[in-house]
């Protein structure tokens, strides 16, 4: 069983224009191609901290530039935060001894999961300050991932005899998710709009690879060079594809995949960088390492004519 790993709470150990991703049918498996290096546009990245704290995480990001996340405490207790016009306002549901906001759509739901005190994994929908909590039916654990405009949630879900496998709720239905062949489970990390879900599955030499499932078809992602982690997060409206991938040397980088060409997103000055969503304006936001763990966001600069 591979335990679910949505959005890491710790350091894992330690442009071809107009390209598209190729399709295949559902069961079979396509890796995207290794593009030529591409110029990648260039970023002003912003820290986000919940005040008083050095453990700080930003997961969910809208097209209204609010961002949800969640935080350690001095007790060592985890809870979720929105950070909405400068102003942090920090929440739990009913019951939780530990929240982990994950996602925020452009209504302002607000997704996530959470433990109770027995310890049991659940997932919640936040909407106008009142808390809904789900599990999937019969799941000994649920994990909410990524949520879109018209109601749809995807997550990943852990059945009686410890298999993961993800999952898409959607009109009041849930259906399970699983990448033909994964060996070690599967989670379904987002969903756009247009209904596109990404995740990651576990091979059975134990790396971790993305994948991209639309109009009913899978196609697998690598980053080109990845060591053995490959982490899709996030989907914007738009296509565009954010994650982490990591290098021979166990070091993390964020990675943005947009028209088939990869380009990589680092924190100056840090010891790992995740990536985790992408608005429609190319803002992105994650954490990083230095000295504790930090949000970010992610701005693209203007690009200059000359």
């Amino acid at each position: 069983m591979r335990k679910c790993r949505p959005y890491p709470a710790v350091l894992l150990s330690s442009l071809v224009a107009g390209a598209v991703l190729a399709l295949v049918p559902l069961g079979s498996v396509a890796q995207l191609p290794s593009p030529p290096s591409p110029a990648c546009g260039s970023y002003s990245f912003t820290a986000i901290d919940f005040p008083g704290v050095n453990r700080t995480r930003a997961i969910g990001l809208n097209d209204h530039g609010n961002i949800v996340g969640d935080y350690v405490d001095s007790s060592g207790v985890r809870h979720g935060y929105l950070l909405s016009q400068g102003n942090f306002t920090t929440f739990d549901p009913p019951g939780s001894i530990e929240t982990r906001a994950l996602a925020i759509n452009n209504r302002g739901v607000i997704g996530g999961n959470f433990l109770d005190s027995n310890s049991k994994r659940h997932s919640f929908l936040l909407v106008q300050g009142a808390f809904t909590a789900f599990d999937y039916p019969g799941a000994t654990a649920t994990f909410l991932q990524g949520l879109n405009d018209l109601g749809q949630i995807v997550g990943a879900y852990n059945d009686s005899a410890g298999n993961q496998h993800g999952f898409l709720l959607s009109a009041g239905n849930f259906s399970t998710i699983d990448f033909p062949g994964a060996a070690q489970g599967t989670v379904a990390g987002d969903i756009n709009n247009q209904g596109q879900i990404i995740g990651n599955y576990g091979d059975a030499a134990g790396n971790t690879h993305g994948f991209l499932l639309s109009a009913g078809k899978f196609t697998s992602i690598d980053f080109p060079g990845a060591f053995s982690l490959t982490f899709p997060t996030g989907i914007s409206a738009n296509g565009e594809i954010v994650g982490t991938y990591d290098d021979s040397n166990g070091t993390t980088h964020g990675f943005t995949l947009i028209a088939g060409n990869f380009c990589t997103v680092d924190v100056p000055v840090t010891f790992g960088t995740f990536a985790f969503r992408a608005n429609e304006s190319g803002q992105i936001v994650g954490m990083h390492f230095h000295f504790g763990q930090h949000g970010f966001l992610a701005t693209p600069n203007s690009i200059q004519k000359p």
